[in-house]
């Protein structure tokens, strides 16, 4: 049985294909048109060839396409049609946005019941929503909440009073606020001024309605926070802001949650690494399984794990696997890009030889782009399509933010480490395995992980197992027997703006538009 999941229409766009239950294929429309948010309201033509063409299948082939919600009204007629024309044999299912992202979360998580918690923007009316879920049993919906009292919403605005691009930004805040222990959370906690059953309702004096600027903040926010109205925020203050909104939302989806038991969280929110930290340390709960694509573009998954789970009443669950779903290239079509470019490289013939080059270079406190294997489905590059540097190198955050990424300096990079020993440099949850929650350095190596750390001695760890990234794994080793520290400092491999490298031809293009020293794509061996 052969399923296509279509999501985030809207934004995020991105297509999925699960084959009796297991998942060949994902990947998003931006990362193969090369812009953010490549569709509006269309289908994501791309993706949907590249799904199909990775998972070799036909259209004809597809049982049922599944499409996550919401589409604009005057448009689903139309792409229904264009779904029949293209899938004559298909069936075709609308799946609830919320429904999809919930079903995202659980299917694929460790977990025979858990409560879902789904927390974004706005999506089918809704910005929350809680499900109850156990093996064999459809999703069943226990709360929901409404807009205008959206988490994600007040989170936009906060990341446009801050400087930053609404609906784009909100993990600048997120990192912003890493740093300190406190600011204004009590004032965001009155805001949000939960009621009974711990879930929000935004107390609107803190708004105006008229203001299009400032995040639409009224005069009662600034005179709270000690502003004239309108008046510049300095970057302390900036900070302060930050935190106390990080801090608030912690508190507050603590309290939409509920009482134990396993948790699985999903959403544009579930992208936030301290708040997926904050929801582990708690203890509050048995376990703690986050959708790594967490946003619009994970309900492609949901979309065809829903299908799979409630329209085929399939039981068999669906693993996320290590989460490359996306296109690999081989060694003649790298070549062909590489030589059509007129660039000199070098082919490596082994892996050993391969992994002891790259090593070499990082020893020298060179920045290495690491291009192998399948494209990684979601925003985090996991080994396959990444930036490394050493750790033992006191420029490479400067390096790395300054000259190659181009962004702010608070904005830290992950530290990869071979699963089986991060409980020696790192206090982590199991989350780390797709670099979607942060962790504590263990004291003795805070001094080595400084330019790494967020504040409060944490940083963002990704714990690679051998079965997930047999390559990525052996890299780690070998660094570490050459340097006494298996730990590469990892960051991904795209240019400011820009989405994740897809194509050789991304690749070399973005290495030499970049300070990059190095790159490795496939076997190829590239040196400015």
């Amino acid at each position: 049985m052969i399923l296509l999941g279509i999501g985030g229409i809207l934004s995020d766009a991105a297509s999925a294909i699960l084959r009796d239950g297991h998942l060949v294929a994902a990947v998003e429309e931006s990362k193969l048109a090369r812009r953010a948010r490549a569709t509006r309201g269309e289908l994501p033509e791309e993706a949907i060839e590249m799904c199909l063409d990775v998972a070799r299948v036909r259209a004809h082939d597809v049982d049922c396409v599944a499409v996550a919600r919401p589409i604009p009204a005057a448009a689903e007629s139309g792409l229904h049609l264009k779904l029949r024309s293209r899938f004559p044999k298909s069936r075709m299912a609308l799946i609830d946005h919320h429904r999809a992202h919930a079903a995202s979360a659980f299917y694929p998580s460790p977990f025979d019941d858990a409560t879902v918690l789904v927390l974004d923007r706005h999506g089918d009316f809704r910005c929350g929503s809680r499900w109850h879920a156990e093996a064999g049993q459809l999703l069943r919906s226990d709360k929901e909440l409404y807009p205008p009292d959206s988490l994600g919403e007040l989170y936009g605005r906060v990341t446009e009073l801050l400087g930053f691009n609404a609906n784009a930004d909100e993990h600048k805040v997120q990192w912003l606020s890493a740093g300190a222990a406190e600011g204004h959370r009590e004032l965001f906690l009155e805001i949000l001024q939960c009621s009974g059953g711990g879930w929000p309702s935004l107390d609107r004096s803190y708004f105006d309605a008229e203001r299009v600027t400032h995040g639409g903040f009224s005069a009662r926010f600034f005179e709270r926070i000690g502003l004239a109205d309108r008046g510049t925020i300095s970057e302390t203050e900036r900070v302060r802001v930050a935190t106390g909104l990080q801090r608030a939302i912690e508190s507050v989806v603590l309290s939409m949650v509920g009482e134990g038991g396993n948790l699985c969280l999903a959403g544009g929110l579930a992208m936030n690494a301290l708040l997926v930290h904050a929801l582990e340390a708690s203890g509050k709960f048995d376990s703690v399984f986050v959708q790594p694509a967490g946003g619009n573009s994970g309900t492609a998954l949901g979309a065809v794990f829903e299908a799979w789970h409630g329209i085929y009443q399939q039981t068999r669950r669906v693993s996320l696997g290590n989460l490359c779903w996306g296109p690999a290239y081989t060694a003649e079509q790298i070549k062909q890009v590489i030589e059509n470019c007129k660039l000199r490289f070098r082919y490596l013939l082994t892996a050993e030889e391969l992994i002891e080059t790259a090593v070499a270079q990082l020893s020298e406190n060179k920045i290495v782009a690491w291009m192998h294997g399948r494209m990684e489905f979601g925003p985090r590059a996991l080994g396959n399509r990444s930036i490394l540097a050493s750790p033992h190198d006191p420029y490479s955050a400067e390096n790395l933010n300054a000259y190659i990424k181009h962004r702010e300096a608070f904005r830290k990079f992950a530290a990869s480490v071979p699963a089986e020993l991060a409980a020696e440099y790192f206090e982590v949850g199991p989350n780390a395995r797709y670099l979607a929650t942060a962790g504590r350095v263990r004291e003795r190596y805070r001094e080595c992980f400084k330019s790494a750390l967020l504040g409060r001695d944490l940083i963002r760890v990704h714990a690679v197992a051998e079965e997930d990234n047999p390559l990525y794994w052996k890299l780690l080793h070998t660094a570490g027997r050459k340097t006494g520290l298996p730990v590469l400092y990892n960051t991904s491999f795209n240019l400011f703006g820009e989405p994740l490298v897809c194509t050789p031809r991304d690749a070399v293009r973005s290495f030499y538009s970049s300070g990059i020293d190095a790159l490795f794509v496939g076997n190829f061996f590239l040196q400015k």
